[in-house]
């Protein structure tokens, strides 16, 4: 009896022996991965620790997020900026989330050195390029290295002072579009003047033009025909919402099916125009022209129909967001500096007809020095992020103190490094621009001393970040600068603007896909202004 009871017992014993062993295994697995991992992560830290310069910098508010929440609160983070600059050097470091450090650069000479290795050395994170891969897709933008620079091969045709040239009666044909609407709105109103919701209107400026000059695609926005572009970019701004994560992931997924529907009828579209039409050599300086012959086979530079279709997003995102971001921005300006309003409008009175694009470069200073004031004050893209993919050493034109308070004048970047430029910083700086720097002041750009000598070191666009430097260069600088030209050359001739409120109306920074301005006590993005013919 007692045998039959144990040789019972025994399978069931051994039984719950191997459960309890798998268990134990598949647990000392998992430790064994989770301390790999660990290992992994400490060897790469110190070896970062041995590569890197360790830089002073400003302490850790938060254990989880560093310094990171302070700066997202900030009204005014480029100050933020600039103050470390002034207490820790040109070149510090600041903590961020999960015990990360970044290295911020405010040294001209450091940030020329860097953007010359961008693309290269220094890339996107991988967080970023699988934001951008899932709005606009793997075009321009997304891209990296080898691939970036042929694909910035294929576009850059379009974007040429020739294709440009061509392209300034489609700015004009907005621009007018616009004042004729306005006139209409005015001509109705009792006192001759009305308040006009202007950043909805350069919103369908920016819309239509990129439409007509880049894929000779008309969205009528201005017309008031509805386009679901429209509808979604302006959700960002307008949905109080939007600012709650899982709001901007869903609007993200909602923004790039529109986007890519659009694009994809636009493509077939074009295809279809071109078999049926002989393109002659001029069309195809077009935009939607140069992405589809890059998508032939025998295109010297073979771009596939998923690059195709991502350029496309990249290019309705960047021509909706930031030219209309900058005339608001000058609007806004010229209605707060009435001075400046009424000197700018004499320029163009003088002057008399529409200028061509040439008399736009070269015949129009003081127009000119408007609008670069306005890329200077408010660039479009306020912050720089990378990281670096090799080891780096990169010098600096002032010696810095670092962690050890040793001097040093050049800074070793380890491998894993985040880098970080404040574009708003950079372009605002009291050190770089002198004491005026925070100032609306055109004039600065029509004298030879007003310019500072530190300023000239920045290596940019007429000494500016705004389109940032290097190999990632913004493709399409003249094309913005030409539209923003046109337009505000149109509006100023013909209209006098004011603050609804005042000229002491408090302006405040709305996030939409970038960063735009908004009326305080407005919602979304509201820009109203006082608007009255000129005569």
């Amino acid at each position: 009896m007692k045998a039959s009871i144990i040789s019972i017992a025994i399978p069931g014993s051994l039984s719950s022996l191997w459960t309890t062993v798998r268990s134990a295994g598949a647990f000392n697995v998992a430790c064994s991965f989770a301390a790999l991992w660990t290992f992994v992560k400490v060897i790469r830290a110190l070896r970062w620790r041995l590569k890197t310069t360790q830089l002073r910098g400003p302490p850790r508010t938060s254990f989880v997020y560093g310094v990171s929440n302070d700066l997202a609160s900030s009204k005014d983070s480029a100050t933020m900026y600039e103050h470390w600059a002034q207490e820790y050097g040109v070149a510090y470091m600041i903590p961020s989330v999960l015990g990360q450090t970044k290295i911020v650069l405010s040294d001209p000479k450091a940030i020329a050195h860097f953007y010359a290795r961008e693309s290269w050395t220094y890339a996107r994170t991988p967080l970023s390029l699988v934001m951008i891969e899932k709005l606009v897709g793997r075009g321009v933008l997304w891209s990296q290295g080898e691939s970036h620079r042929r694909q910035r091969k294929a576009l850059t045709p379009a974007f040429s002072n020739t294709a440009i040239r061509k392209l300034t009666s489609v700015f004009y044909d907005s621009a007018h579009k616009v004042k004729g609407a306005w006139d209409a709105e005015l001509e109705s109103s009792k006192d001759g003047n009305a308040v006009i919701e202007v950043q909805n209107w350069m919103n369908h400026v920016s819309l239509d033009t990129i439409g007509i000059a880049g894929f000779s695609h008309d969205f009528g926005s201005l017309d008031g025909k509805h386009a679901s572009v429209t509808e979604v970019f302006d959700t960002f701004g307008n949905n109080p919402k939007a600012s709650a994560e899982n709001q901007r992931i869903n609007l993200t997924k909602k923004l790039n099916a529109t986007m890519g529907e659009i694009s994809n009828d636009l493509l077939l579209r074009s295809r279809r125009e071109k078999d049926v039409n002989v393109k002659d050599a001029e069309e195809e300086k077009s935009i939607i022209g140069l992405l589809i012959k890059a998508e032939g086979q025998e295109a010297e530079l073979h771009m596939p129909e998923e690059e195709v279709v991502a350029q496309m997003k990249v290019l309705l995102l960047a021509g909706y967001e930031t030219t209309s971001t900058s005339l608001t921005w000058a609007l806004i300006e010229l209605s707060r500096h009435p001075d400046v309003q009424t000197r700018l409008r004499e320029e163009l009175l003088v002057f008399g007809a529409d200028p061509t694009y040439d008399q736009l470069k070269a015949n129009l200073p003081y127009l000119d020095a408007v609008v670069h004031e306005i890329l200077r004050l408010h660039p479009a893209v306020s912050l720089f992020n990378r990281c670096a993919r090799t080891d780096d050493v990169i010098p600096l034109s002032e010696p810095v103190c670092n962690a050890s308070g040793e001097m040093t004048d050049s800074i070793s970047i380890g491998k894993g490094s985040l880098m970080v430029i404040s574009i708003r910083a950079i372009n605002r700086s009291s050190a770089i621009w002198g004491p005026d720097a925070k100032e609306f002041k055109p004039d600065r750009w029509l004298t030879e001393d007003g310019i500072s000598g530190k300023a000239k070191e920045v290596q940019g666009h007429r000494h500016l970040l705004t389109f940032v430097d290097g190999p990632r260069t913004c493709l399409g600088k003249d094309f913005a600068i030409t539209e923003f030209k046109t337009v505000l050359s149109v509006l100023v001739k013909n209209f006098v603007f004011e603050m609804r409120d005042g000229p002491d109306t408090q302006v405040e920074i709305a996030m939409g896909i970038l960063p735009r301005p908004r009326v305080v006590g407005e919602d979304g993005i509201g820009v109203p202004l006082r608007v009255r013919r000129y005569e």
